[in-house]
């Protein structure tokens, strides 16, 4: 049985994992964390990658476990309404559309449950070196040792390691989008009942929303700024706490009080919005799979679908064919179908996609 180590635990290694078993591979999933990731924003789940969740059997799971908006608020930097709707709102788009909204941790530890029994997990560790010899690739890690594996897939993010040591340095391949976005749960003190409030300073391109999960029981903020590229150490949150403070401090409202939260957040996500874009997204026996890949950033609103889709295409054609042939008939499959994607997130600055080029885009490609 050939096996495949694939790095990365979130929705595009653990949906992998699951296709790959499927197809007759024996999978490991090594991840950095210590545990599944907590946190995080809600995602959306949309056109053919409902197809894909569908196959997996979780269809009905995803659905029971939707968010609930009713609608939403949109306030300027002092916090007087500018207008509402109950019709769609800015994180899922039309409230009456068959497109799934659901918490990011939900998703994986859904999938985590349909493959743990198959699928070998190895959490707090991470890959330090790869060597692609002529029957594998030898992995060397950060806890010490090394195992060879027939195929190594990068399914780390946008910053993936994979990527960093078998094509090169990131600079190479990400694109900056001109903003930064920070996601950390609050208490609802808001008192909000399944309805979205956003915030938005025209002049700086500061602002952002909060909306309640969990029945109602917590919010989760997500708050962000515009800039010019910044130096700093992605691994440093008491740094991105900081940043983030410094560019909403000027706005009215509750900031006040979020950036209090935001302070003693134990679970919180910073990032500069951008995207990674390849001429190729294999190399030997190494391939790469979700934002490590194809990143079209939090902006386009289909980062999940995508890595949903590339999962399923990249473990049927690993199921049929040599490795060559298969990554180069899964980047032939995908390519299209990502950029349509990744364009949704510079359609219109600052603003969502048109709902006629987000119903192109993820429908663009036939499982």
């Amino acid at each position: 049985m050939r096996n495949v180590l694939v790095s990365g635990a979130g929705v595009a290694g653990s949906a992998l994992a699951y296709w790959l078993t499927r197809n007759g591979f024996a999978v490991t999933v090594v991840e950095r964390a210590e545990s599944l990731r907590k946190g995080g924003q809600a995602i959306d789940v949309r056109g053919v990658a409902l197809q894909v969740i569908d196959r997996m059997g979780l269809g009905e799971q995803l659905r029971a476990a939707r968010t609930q908006m009713r609608g939403m608020s949109m306030m300027d930097r002092d916090g007087n309404e500018m207008f509402r709707s109950e019709e769609k709102t800015l994180s899922a788009g039309r409230l009456d559309s068959d497109d799934i909204e659901v918490l990011r941790e939900d998703l994986t530890a859904m999938i985590y449950e349909a493959t743990k029994d198959g699928v070998e997990y190895v959490f707090d560790d991470t890959i330090t070196a790869l060597h692609q010899e002529d029957h594998g690739v030898r992995v060397e890690f950060e806890k010490g040792g090394y195992r060879t594996f027939d195929f190594v897939i990068g399914a780390d993010g946008m910053h993936s390691r994979v990527r960093g040591l078998a094509f090169g340095a990131e600079e190479k391949f990400i694109q900056h989008l001109g903003s930064y976005i920070a996601v950390f749960p609050s208490p609802n003190f808001l008192e909000l009942d399944n309805w979205q409030v956003w915030i938005q300073d025209q002049e700086s391109g500061a602002g952002g929303g909060v909306y309640p999960v969990r029945d109602n029981s917590e919010l989760r903020a997500t708050f962000g700024f515009m800039s010019d590229r910044i130096d700093y150490d992605y691994r440093d949150v008491a740094q991105h706490k900081k940043l983030m403070a410094d560019h909403l401090s000027h706005l009215g409202w509750e900031m006040p009080k979020f950036i209090e939260v935001m302070t003693d957040a134990p679970d919180f996500y910073f990032d500069a919005m951008a995207q990674i874009h390849m001429d190729k997204w294999s190399t030997g026996r190494v391939a790469l799979v979700g934002d490590a890949a194809y990143c079209a950033s939090v902006l386009s609103g289909q980062g999940t679908s995508i890595a949903l889709v590339g999962a399923y295409i990249l473990a049927e054609e690993l199921g049929k064919a040599d490795h060559a042939e298969a990554f180069a008939a899964y980047e032939r499959r995908m390519r299209s179908y990502a950029e349509l994607n990744q364009a949704l997130a510079t359609e219109n600055p600052g603003q969502p996609a048109s709902e006629e080029s987000m119903e192109k885009a993820k429908n663009a490609i036939s499982l």
